[in-house]
């Protein structure tokens, strides 16, 4: 279950997971984005509906309930996102695919604006799951094997050059060399330094932002979740930073594709997309052949809405002579 419970709020959500249509409290949901892992699990979480109020917005639901504005807004492109409305369903999509085959340390899907921290606690394999904001067109997130190589709690940020420049051109004033520890610090409270120079995993002093492609690089989490994070992370964690906007995983004898768009400077055409996506098919399947319904993943990937959705199953091992 989650750890840290402070995104629950007063004001009382109905929530219905989808197939089985049981109402539970904002708490209980809130506290569903760590699992434990058997060795085989490539799928956690569930899929979720939550009626929304008069006065909610997309974003409000989205950090109440573990995740980001992207992420929320794939789920919902019919819902308005200043304006559900009240009594509006509104999709909750908590089910993930295990990106890549890294499970260690911190791994990062700049794709799905998601982060990923797998350790070990009590003898067990586990796996917890934040939104992140993600690097821009022009300052993109280095995607690669990296470390985490310091931590620091309030820190002041020394923005670099080119950035004091930028805010420069965009009207927005001089910015200080060196901005302290505060509520106009966009580093939040909490920064872990990465090998890769110049980069951080940090907080933020705006999390309306959280889940957009919109920082100089960084990767920027809800103050919440860097603050439970932070003391988990150890100097030297490795940090695996990849891009995946295509995933497909195995729960028992079913296999799910989950679609993401891909970013503002990865679009490709049709062709390409499909043929990267039949590339990470053959590599799963390589060693458990599957049969595949193509038209259902057609489908997934014109709605790239971020929801695993079952597009195969696996094939009955043929019988050896001996058994004949």
């Amino acid at each position: 279950m989650r750890r840290h419970l402070n995104r629950v709020t007063n004001r009382p959500l109905a929530i219905f997971f989808l197939g089985v249509g049981m109402i539970v409290s904002t708490a209980v949901l809130a506290a569903a984005d760590t699992f434990v892992l058997a060795p085989d699990v490539q799928l956690v979480g569930e899929v979720a509906t939550v009626a929304a109020s008069q006065d909610d917005t997309l974003t409000d639901i989205a950090r109440v309930h573990g995740l980001g504005y992207e992420e929320i807004v794939w789920a919902n492109r019919n819902v308005d996102i200043w304006l559900p409305g009240e009594g509006t369903a509104v999709t909750l999509p908590k089910k993930f695919i295990l990106p890549g085959s890294f499970r260690e340390g911190l791994v990062v899907n700049i794709a799905e604006y998601r982060l990923y921290h797998y350790y070990r606690q009590n003898g067990q394999q586990m796996v917890s799951t934040f939104p992140i904001s993600i690097g821009r067109m022009d300052w993109s997130t280095p995607i690669g094997r990296w470390a985490v190589i310091a931590k620091q709690k309030d820190p002041s940020w020394y923005p670099p050059e080119s950035i004091r420049k930028e805010h420069i051109e965009d009207g927005r004033g001089v910015l200080a060399k060196v901005v302290p520890a505060g509520p106009d610090n966009p580093l939040g409270r909490y920064a872990m330094r990465l090998s890769a120079s110049g980069y951080l995993i940090h907080g933020t002093n705006r999390p309306v932002g959280v889940g957009m492609q919109v920082t100089h690089g960084c990767i920027r989490m809800y103050p919440e979740d860097i603050e439970w994070l932070f003391p988990q992370i150890p100097v030297s964690t490795p940090v695996t930073i990849m891009n995946q906007p295509y995933k497909f995983g195995w729960s028992g004898n079913d296999l799910y594709l989950e679609v993401h768009p891909p970013l503002e400077d990865d679009r490709l055409t049709r062709d390409r997309e499909m043929t990267a996506l039949t590339e990470q098919y053959v590599l799963l399947t390589r060693d458990r052949p599957a049969r595949i319904d193509w038209q259902v993943v057609e489908e997934a990937y014109r709605r790239r809405d971020g929801i695993p959705v079952i597009v195969g199953s696996g094939l009955a091992a043929e019988p050896t002579a001996a058994a004949l």
